[in-house]
């Protein structure tokens, strides 16, 4: 069986669960469902592409540029060239990118590693410089945005608790390390795994941060060489 036969193997067995959005409260998901910025799809049984950044990592400016230059498009390719725009902006690498620090990418490789498969089923993952992705599969009981809360607390209190004093990592002004929200995008078919796992796992080299991209050491990419 080839690789990409793998991983449809793996996308059909993980969507075989894939469950009717259960009721708003603390311990089910929630379905379609907004914060306020973003909206999100919270299903358990459902696979996830999830992105969040640092605070510091899209600068004011270029957003309103963004947004700006988009305003005149039609609502359906204005949502694909946000998302486009939004993950070109985030490899730039603006902002304090302290991921880039050995000792705090594997705080949150830890975090992501731990709550498997306990809490959802890891496909893939990669920490960038200013970011995150993440492929997951929702479990029962872990809404997806608990998950998300915990991923980020966790991993800003070991951080802050850690290096706030460090000299050579200079943490994000303020108090908080992680922007608020988070992007979500829920996987429509096999095709679609394929796609974004690729494009997870890619991202480093994509970015022009390595020649290969199992030669990044914060993800599932070079966990599985």
């Amino acid at each position: 069986m080839t690789s990409k036969q793998k991983d449809c193997s793996k996308y059909a067995a993980a969507n075989s669960g894939a469950q009717p959005c259960s009721r708003p409260d603390h311990t089910e998901s929630l379905g379609w469902y907004t914060r306020g910025y973003l909206p999100h799809f919270d299903s358990p049984g459902q696979v996830q592409h999830i992105t969040f950044h640092l605070a510091d990592s899209l600068p004011r400016h270029a957003l309103i540029e963004m947004k700006a230059s988009l305003a005149k498009m039609d609502d359906t390719r204005q949502k694909q060239e946000l998302l486009l725009r939004f993950h070109k902006l985030l490899d730039a690498g603006h902002g304090c990118c302290i991921l880039r620090h050995p000792a705090v990418a594997q705080i949150v490789a830890n975090a992501f590693l731990k709550g498997a498969p306990r809490r959802y089923d890891l496909f893939a993952w990669v920490i960038m410089p200013n970011h995150v992705h993440l492929l997951i599969k929702q479990k029962a009981g872990f809404p997806l945005a608990r998950l998300v809360q915990h991923w980020k607390s966790s991993t800003a209190y070991t951080i802050n608790t850690n290096f706030r004093c460090h000299p050579l990592i200079m943490l994000p002004e303020g108090r908080s390390i992680w922007q608020r929200d988070y992007w979500d995008r829920y996987i429509r078919n096999a095709e679609h795994f394929l796609k974004v796992k690729a494009y997870i796992e890619n991202n480093p080299a994509n970015a022009g941060l390595v020649r290969n991209p199992r030669a990044w050491r914060w993800g599932s990419l070079w966990m599985g060489s």
